[in-house]
């Protein structure tokens, strides 16, 4: 196995990286690409990550070959990485910190294709900065109903007083963000049970398109609206993050108006961003997510 050190980085911190020719996607994108994508979107994306329980989706043989969830930190991590020690509902993990380039990098070396990260920072596990409602087509459905969906739920959010931002999964479907970034929320008592009373609105409403249960026999020719996510244990994938798909998708932020558009044009394609044109998207948009990380909220009262 070759391996190569990378210069100095932030901190005096350095990296080795290896198997850098490797394909990690069958259109031929290889590690030492998956690699420099992070490397060029770290500025970007380390908003979105630091403070946060890191957890690794990893791929060694590449997006279309098996792969496993990391939550423990590898005990093999270098001397500088920072962790955080979690309580789970199987005892104690001690999860990555990814506060810098570097921490990036060498989480990309272990072919970490996926990156992600709970709705809390771990300092405060129980306390969600933002809501999500993860739209998730089932068999019949695609993004652009999911597209469809999403506009109705960010119009009825501000008839609440709430405003939502959106990005693509990099997958099939699109996830709604609602942030918050204030004290006294809880999973439990607060963002859980508002997302589930809004979704099962929705279904109630919208019998023959949407569906709230996660069951898939209920799931065809219907939108999964997966309130579930507003959980201390669950993670969603990170802004920014690669997808493991055919090709190097994104989960990219996208703009209300970006997806109406879309949507009135019936463009399915450009909600499936690879990692070369969200390189360049970045150039021009900066960073569309900024405002979850940033705007305090107050969920309202529900009945």
């Amino acid at each position: 196995m070759k391996t190569r050190s990378a210069p100095n980085l932030a901190d005096g911190k350095r990296v080795s990286f290896s198997n850098l020719d490797k394909p990690l996607y069958p259109d031929g994108f290889t590690k030492g690409q998956v690699i420099n994508y992070y490397r060029r979107i770290a500025p970007i994306m380390l908003p979105h990550l630091r403070g946060r329980a890191i957890t690794l989706k990893r791929y060694p043989n590449g997006s279309d070959e098996p792969f496993f969830f990391e939550k423990n930190c590898p005990a093999h991590r270098p001397a500088w990485m920072k962790t955080a020690s979690m309580k789970g509902r199987h005892g104690a993990t001690h999860h990555c910190l990814i506060e810098d380039e570097p921490s990036l990098l060498w989480a990309a070396n272990l072919a970490s294709l996926e990156i992600h990260v709970p709705l809390a920072l771990a300092n405060e596990p129980n306390r969600p900065r933002t809501m999500v409602f993860d739209l998730d087509p089932g068999p019949d459905r695609s993004v652009l109903d999911c597209a469809r969906l999403a506009l109705r739920l960010r119009d009825v959010l501000q008839r609440l007083g709430l405003e939502s931002h959106a990005k693509s999964s990099g997958g099939k479907g699109i996830h709604v963000y609602v942030p918050l970034n204030t004290p006294d929320i809880t999973f439990d008592d607060d963002t859980k049970p508002f997302a589930r009373a809004l979704a099962l609105v929705f279904e109630r409403q919208n019998p023959d398109e949407v569906v709230s249960n996660m069951t898939r026999s209920l799931r065809h020719g219907k939108i999964l609206i997966d309130w579930s996510q507003n959980d201390q244990h669950k993670t969603t994938v990170c802004a920014y993050s690669l997808r493991a798909r055919p090709i190097p998708t994104v989960s990219m932020p996208m703009s209300w108006m970006e997806i109406e558009r879309n949507l009135k044009r019936e463009d399915v394609d450009g909600f499936f961003m690879t990692a070369d044109q969200v390189l360049k998207r970045v150039k021009r948009t900066g960073d569309l997510f900024d405002p979850v990380n940033e705007m305090k909220q107050a969920l309202p009262r529900l009945g």
